[in-house]
């Protein structure tokens, strides 16, 4: 019986996820098909489980006892109130100041940082090369960059905007001088007045692999608050920045635009 409580319980939290539309803020949407597949097969088995007990059930009773029964109906509910009650708002850029400023590169401090917070969050730049080989990520983020270095302007939007950026932190001194155009939150920079970063958050897996990703940006004309998002237009720069020590690329910005949130703020990795 348990395993059935355990089973219905899983297919009534994915279920509940997907008809609320906030599997996005848990999974990269581009295998939400697995979450399905896996929520129509705990059903299966929910229901084999089910028949089994009920033959069991015949001669004798497992759930006999009042303990056994408030047991099951326990082990039943706790996966649903924590799906009901669990917050799912949106990242922004409170959760950036809450984690700290540090924005660790490609450097090895990333997963310095990762380490000391028993996480894989990562900041900047997306990283995907530990599921890579060395050769076969450099090999394909080779083809990814000379892709986008072929164009005039990069324009970049919620399908590609992870695969960019990891492309720009990864070969910043090629990209120096080229036409982007990106939308993202603002996140003031607290330590320069006049800078600010532009961010979305980003999931490569599943949350447990999230981060925020974007560009500082300088030369703005107009400072606006944290959380506006903007489109902006401009030349990447590599930009030294003094409390990160370490060089950034950074949007010259030429044009700044306000829009509305997108519908979903998180953008997902593509493989």
């Amino acid at each position: 019986m348990i395993r059935f409580l355990v089973l219905i319980s899983y297919f009534g939290l994915t279920l509940y996820l997907h008809l609320t539309g906030k599997l996005n803020q848990y999974i990269n949407m581009h295998y939400s098909y697995l979450a399905y597949i896996s929520m129509v097969l705990s059903l299966i088995l929910a229901i084999v489980q089910l028949y089994l007990w009920f033959k069991k059930v015949k001669t004798h009773s497992h759930l006999a006892t009042p303990l056994a029964n408030v047991s099951s109906i326990a082990l039943l509910s706790l996966p649903l109130i924590i799906g009901l009650t669990f917050p799912t708002v949106s990242l922004d850029s409170q959760t950036v100041s809450a984690k700290g400023y540090h924005f660790p590169l490609s450097d090895g401090t990333n997963l310095a940082i990762q380490a000391s917070e028993g996480t894989k969050s990562q900041y900047l730049k997306p990283d995907t090369s530990s599921y890579f080989s060395k050769s076969a990520y450099e090999k394909e983020m080779r083809a990814t960059a000379d892709k986008y270095l072929a164009q005039d302007t990069i324009l970049i939007t919620d399908e590609n905007y992870m695969e960019v950026m990891e492309a720009i932190y990864d070969y910043p001194n090629e990209f120096d001088g080229r036409t982007i155009q990106f939308t993202g939150f603002v996140y003031k920079d607290p330590i320069h007045d006049n800078s600010q970063f532009l961010f979305r958050f980003g999931i490569i897996h599943c949350i447990a692999d999230s981060g925020v990703y974007g560009l500082l940006t300088k030369g703005n004309t107009r400072q606006y608050e944290n959380n506006t998002w903007i489109t902006a237009k401009g030349k990447l720069v590599n930009y030294y920045h003094k409390e990160l020590k370490q060089k950034l690329p950074t949007l010259e910005v030429e044009s700044f635009t306000k829009v509305d949130k997108p519908e979903n703020p998180y953008v997902y990795r593509a493989f």
